[in-house]
């Protein structure tokens, strides 16, 4: 959502107090507007019983020098300009621990951790203050011996900038001295690679003009209709999600991935997409099932082979620099049209590569980009930020992903079993995010309380992941 790396080279030592100041980019303010306040949820499950005895010193010796917005609040300058601005952290006042009933089963525990997630996913971060906090929650669930929890607001930086942060924080945990390692990044065969320059060049503006008019429209004026996955009410944002996450085998997407030509992105998308629609169709008519239902797939705009450092991240030009550095994909959910093809549930993924690569190839998102920054120039970040509010109110859902590490890893000693994020603040009913790590994809999803059902809508991706690996295993 524009480069930061402007305002990178603004950063500057206020000469009179001494106190590092740096100006909040664009996207930064967006974030944190009247219109928008949007934070992460990062949840790392612990392998045994968390000692939080070192969290004092880990936190001011690992977390607060990763980055200087960590010891920063927002602040306006006296010409109005919004800058981070040094000050003193008390670090006692960004770590929580809740308490519980004693001596309960690890379901019941389960049930605490699930309100608990609800709850701090609601409440704001004080402005008073910098914007993170953690909580370390010390009692044994179904899934994990504890677990910890970072809640970061999303104006210091996006999913890549802050798993990169995190990632500062842990180790391998069989051997510390190596560097973890990640997935390779895969990308999608160009559909217009064997066709000449021209009619490539034609075909990318086509798709620019009609991709960006489209976007405007839905960002405008353009509602998705109320299904059982979109409310539409006023200030869903607000209202309290219920957090749950499912697991698959990489192994068997890649299987889907192989045997579709296709990458790994794409047969996630069309798994959600089709899972999405089966819940529509189960619980809803014929006409609501097929609703019109618009998801936007988070795109980072870096050029990346992976993640750098956060050293490397926050260098005034870096390549991969830290920060808010996305754009959206707006793409229709593909309707279930017959039960012909409801028995081919591998249409879906065809037709979310073919949706998602001729979005990625035209250059709406550039478009989109300029759109804001021009609104931000003439008329404030803050009619920018409602701009935004209603892209995300006039749509359906939010996709986003991040890739993991292969290898376990670990914090202060304690192994990561399982790790997974949740996009908090959004005006939507339903947002879903992923990551990899160890060879297994976790998928969260955060749906409107009393709206969505959660455990129907991860049983109709469960059934929808089951369909689409059986159908491309029965491929010659």
């Amino acid at each position: 959502m524009g480069s930061e790396a402007q305002y990178k080279n603004a950063m500057a030592l206020n000469g009179e107090e001494g106190e590092y100041s740096e100006p909040v980019s664009p996207t930064g303010q967006y974030f944190n507007s009247s219109a928008l306040s949007i934070g992460v949820l990062g949840v790392l499950d612990s392998e045994i019983p968390i000692d939080d005895s070192p969290t004092m010193k880990l936190l001011e010796d690992v977390f607060l020098p990763i980055n200087p917005r960590f010891s920063s609040v927002m602040v306006q300058d006296e010409n109005g300009a919004k800058q981070w601005k040094k000050v003193e952290v008390k670090l006692v006042d960004h770590v929580n621990v809740p308490v519980f009933p004693p001596g309960l089963s690890p379901e019941s525990y389960d049930n605490y951790l699930s309100d608990y997630l609800s709850k701090i996913a609601t409440e704001q971060l004080p402005q008073n203050r910098p914007l993170w906090n953690i909580h370390i929650v010390k009692y044994t669930t179904s899934n994990a011996a504890g677990s910890l929890i970072f809640k970061l607001h999303h104006a210091l930086g996006d999913g890549y900038s802050l798993m990169g942060a995190l990632l500062s924080c842990l180790q391998r945990a069989e051997n510390p001295s190596v560097p973890l390692t990640f997935p390779a990044l895969s990308s999608a065969p160009n559909l217009s690679e064997n066709s000449n320059s021209v009619f490539r060049s034609l075909y990318s503006a086509f798709n620019t003009i009609s991709d960006f008019g489209w976007s405007l429209l839905k960002s405008s004026f353009l509602e998705d209709d109320r299904t059982m996955i979109r409310s539409g009410d006023p200030g869903v944002q607000f209202k309290p999600v219920v957090i749950s996450t499912m697991t698959f085998s990489l192994d068997h997407i890649k299987q889907i991935k192989t045997k579709l030509g296709v990458t790994i992105n794409d047969a996630i998308t069309g798994i959600i997409f089709f899972g999405t629609r089966l819940y529509m169709q189960g619980t809803s008519s014929d006409k609501l099932s097929n609703g019109n239902s618009t998801a936007l797939v988070l795109l980072n705009t870096r050029t990346i082979g992976g993640y750098k450092s956060v050293k490397d991240m926050v260098k005034p030009d870096a390549d991969s620099p830290w920060g808010n550095q996305f754009g959206f994909l707006h793409v229709s959910l593909p309707e279930l049209a017959s039960t012909a093809e409801s028995c081919n549930p591998l249409e879906f993924i065809w037709k979310a590569q073919k949706l998602i690569q001729r979005k990625r190839n035209s250059k709406a998102v550039f478009f989109t980009g300029q759109l804001l920054e021009g609104l931000r120039k003439y008329r404030g970040p803050e009619a920018t930020a409602k701009y935004i509010h209603s892209t995300l109110k006039n749509s359906s859902m939010t996709i986003s992903n991040l890739i993991g590490p292969v290898e376990r890893m670990a914090l202060a000693d304690h192994p990561v079993k399982s790790l997974y994020f949740m996009v908090v603040g959004v005006p939507q009913s339903l947002t879903i995010t992923m990551v990899s790590y160890m060879g297994k994809l976790t998928v969260a999803i955060g749906t409107e309380k009393d709206f969505v059902d959660p455990q129907k809508f991860k049983s109709s991706v469960e059934n929808a992941f089951q369909m689409m690996l059986k159908a491309a295993q029965a491929i010659a």
